[in-house]
């Protein structure tokens, strides 16, 4: 699985799209499971830096389709192990220098197949290693989350520690507070949030921001009516939504912007239906995939948060997405219910 994009293109006939638009659930199962298969193009050998995150975007997008077991869970389970370090870390391919992010798509994985007594029973104390990796890069002063041993600290990291240690039951093993704190002193006039104090609002590190404030249950910090507004008037004529003001429409903010809404009660803020019918003019309905907007290239990435953003507006037939983690709902319902 790897982020490589193509072959297919999204249309750019839109002036001649078929009356009954829709979602080409068969087109886009056949497209993820072909990922894999791809060895021969340089692109999927350029894009291992993103493989295990590759992995967790199409069995996502595969479980919200309803087609949870079109990869092999056996295989998939391999290739986890095989990414994480002794110390409790996942590269995002075998040899990979371990980092945060890469260790947030392996739980999320574990989760999704169901399979952490499978890991506990292959690798001794694995829960218990991967919670420890997390929680040493936690500065304990200011509650800010490393990505890697090198030190740079970002709000991604720690929504993806919290993220992790969540599903995982080891919230514990940090101070949420002091997180909490860290990300409160995020927020900007404007009700966004930055990757740091200070730092410009983006649709990106809103999500991670509302998205730790959701797990940590401090949603009570969030000015929801400006931060609604701010985010709401990221959609543009043509239903798509951008990141920034003054940006292009890009399909993978539909999840950005789509999911921070959704956490704060303001989903109706948006016309959902025009933004339905931008997701769907994004897609190749002849070799499946997503692109970014009408006439890009499709790849895996642009493929999971097209589906997920569909489904959190409700586009019938697809499973719900859980707007927190970027799962289905029912695996995290089920997860953190104990």
């Amino acid at each position: 699985m790897s982020l490589a994009s193509g072959p297919g293109r999204a249309r750019t006939d839109t002036a001649h799209l078929p009356d009954d638009l829709r979602l080409y659930i068969d087109k886009h199962v056949m497209y993820i499971q072909s990922l894999d298969r791809r060895k021969d193009e340089l692109e999927y050998w350029l894009t291992e830096h993103l493989r295990l995150s590759g992995l967790y975007w199409g069995l996502t997008a595969l479980h919200l389709l309803g087609q949870p077991d079109a990869l092999p869970r056996d295989e998939i389970i391999d290739f986890v192990i095989s990414c994480m370090h002794d110390n409790g870390g996942f590269g995002a391919a075998p040899g990979h220098d371990a980092h945060m992010l890469y260790t947030v798509s392996g739980v999320q994985i574990l989760a999704m197949l169901d399979a952490f007594e499978d890991f506990e029973q292959r690798v001794q104390d694995g829960k218990r290693k991967i919670g420890h990796f997390i929680s040493n890069f936690q500065n304990r002063d200011t509650g800010t989350f490393a990505g890697d041993e090198w030190g740079e600290t970002d709000t991604r990291f720690l929504y993806g520690a919290l993220n992790a240690l969540s599903l995982l039951g080891m919230l514990h093993l940090v101070d949420v507070t002091k997180a909490v704190e860290h990300v409160d002193s995020c927020a900007n006039f404007d009700g966004g949030y930055g990757t740091g104090p200070g730092a410009e609002s983006h649709a990106g590190q809103i999500f991670t921001c509302v998205g730790a404030l959701t797990i940590a249950g401090r949603l009570d910090l969030v000015d929801r009516d400006k931060l609604g507004a701010w985010l709401s008037e990221r959609q543009l004529p043509n239903g798509g939504l951008n990141g920034r003001p003054e940006k292009l429409e890009d399909v993978c903010y539909s999840w950005w912007v789509v999911s921070s809404l959704a956490m704060i009660g303001r989903l109706h803020w948006i016309d959902k239906e025009k933004l339905a019918t931008f997701i769907l003019r994004c897609q190749d309905p002849e070799l499946g995939g997503i692109a970014d907007r009408p006439g890009d290239m499709v790849d895996v990435f642009h493929t999971v948060f097209g589906i997920a953003g569909l489904s959190l507006i409700g586009y019938p037939g697809l499973q719900e997405v859980d707007p927190v983690y970027c799962m289905p709902k029912s695996i995290t319902q089920r997860i953190l219910a104990g």
